[in-house]
């Protein structure tokens, strides 16, 4: 633990894998392309989770669990569903020792069948609307992964919502995306820019896809999580129908929306250093850790004896750990904790004891504090408060500092390649033009910024009318 990382500058990815494992959040298993997560790794998406699933339980969804088996004929019923998940698809051709009369599909996520059981559900207006979200695993055969980012299968939320309307479905993905960026800037410390996909990055079979777009360290973006109309694009495949007031049958208007175990990924890459992980509080698997320092068995004694005192008066609210292993130095303890990214250490010797003080060392900034032990809680409380909004403060000005709104296709060009970061500029909404400049830089549109939208200007690309300013990055 003590080893260095490889410095972000030096080697990106390097120090990205370096942390992920010497912190423990994750391993590489032994099927290729998958990962173990580990118990600190998902301590933390434990906290990801809790907090989000309050959300969605506050605004009246459920939670339910559906098979991981899939019927191949239901992932074929929505044409260009399948067509957009083919090739990551994973398929059973045998079971007990036999060949199946129907190869069955492991969920690449969970439209088909859902859909068939809101089909048996919903019968009424008076059912509707039906929301409803699961906790669980996927599986999609990607040819490049990286721990957390992207993995042949991963831990995830999807939510699907039913409607009588419309009106309804559209509200619902842009409310579910609120729910998300709350959550994200709010839990996770993370800045996005929240905007509409292009139709070429929609999801297969949605009419509107919804998305928030972080930066990380390397000034690459990363999609965060999604939110989709599905119109009656899965409805009418699967024959999803009730009876309205007037006892006419209508097919029902659905959303999904989902966010996965990639944010701990972004996690990592937003707020992490060379000393490895710097975690925001409101998720932190330990939010304080405390160090007691001694040199001989007296003051042994004695540090310890007042350590645990300090745990006693932290109460039981704050996630909290007396690290008193006597195996390793303070020194080793210090680069530990550092790399396992603890928000706050509270370091105590001797004469701490004497004095009746604590020293406080902030991960975020480094910057040592010594206060008194009466009332430490509130002043922990306090500077924990101050970490998590430190910690989104930086990763904005980091955004706005690498965001460059540009109207000439030379610039846009010398930029990504140059500096990278988000480039603000004008699109013709021509997929040709999208698909252009992806050729000739690789970066792509990430989102068509709602704030943007209404914005004339002239393509960066061929020059024709715009009627706004999309982002274009480089992106996981």
């Amino acid at each position: 633990m003590a080893e260095k990382v490889t410095p972000r500058s030096e080697d990106y990815a390097k120090w990205y894998t370096e942390v992920v494992q010497r912190a423990e959040l994750a391993d590489y298993a032994p099927v290729r392309g998958s990962m173990v997560i580990r118990p600190y790794g998902y301590a933390l998406w434990e906290n990801i989770q809790r907090g989000l699933d309050n959300m969605f339980k506050a605004i009246g969804v459920q939670n339910a669990y559906f098979p991981l088996l899939i019927p191949h004929s239901f992932i074929a019923k929505e044409a260009e569903h399948v067509a957009g998940f083919a090739p990551e698809l994973v398929v059973v051709t045998h079971g007990g020792g036999k060949e199946l009369e129907e190869p069955l599909v492991i969920r690449p996520t969970s439209e088909t069948v859902m859909y068939s059981m809101y089909a048996q559900w919903i019968q009424s207006w008076r059912d509707l609307p039906l929301k409803i979200n699961q906790w669980c695993n996927v599986v999609r055969w990607e040819l490049r992964t990286r721990l957390f980012l992207r993995t042949l299968e991963f831990l995830w939320q999807e939510g699907h919502n039913a409607f009588a309307t419309a009106e309804e479905s559209e509200e619902d993905a842009r409310r579910m995306l609120g729910v998300y960026q709350d959550f994200i800037e709010n839990w996770t410390a993370i800045p996005v820019v929240a905007g509409k996909k292009t139709e070429s990055q929609k999801f297969p079979g949605a009419v509107n896809t919804y998305t928030l777009e972080a930066m990380m360290g390397d000034r690459r973006a990363l999609q965060c999580c999604t939110s989709h109309n599905l119109g009656q694009n899965f409805s009418k495949p699967f024959n999803v129908q009730y009876l309205d007031k007037s006892n006419q049958l209508q097919y029902v208007w659905q959303t999904s929306w989902g966010l996965s175990t990639r944010m701990v990924g972004a996690i990592v890459m937003a707020h992490g250093d060379d000393q490895g992980l710097s975690l925001p509080p409101r998720l932190a698997p330990t939010q304080v850790v405390i160090v007691p320092i001694w040199k001989s068995d007296a003051e042994k004694a004695q540090v310890l004896a007042n350590a645990q005192q300090l745990v006693a008066s932290l109460g039981k609210d704050l996630r909290h750990r007396l690290d008193n292993r006597e195996e390793y130095s303070p020194g080793w303890k210090f680069n530990e904790w550092e790399m396992r990214g603890v928000p706050l250490r509270i370091e105590i010797g001797p004469r701490d004891v004497e004095k009746k003080q604590v020293v406080l060392v902030r991960r975020d900034t480094g910057e040592k504090t010594t206060v008194p032990q009466n009332g430490l809680q509130d002043k922990v409380v306090a500077l924990l408060d101050e970490v998590q909004s430190n910690l989104y403060a930086r990763a904005k000005a980091f955004l706005e500092e690498n965001s460059h709104q540009l109207d000439s296709y030379a610039d846009f060009k010398q930029v990504i390649e140059e500096k990278g970061g988000f480039i603000w500029a004008h699109w013709c909404g021509s997929s040709e033009c999208e698909a252009k400049i992806k050729e000739e830089t690789t970066a792509t549109i990430r989102a068509i910024p709602f704030d943007h939208e209404g914005e004339s200007g002239k393509c960066v690309y061929d020059g024709r009318p715009s009627r706004g300013r999309v982002v274009f990055a480089k992106a996981y």
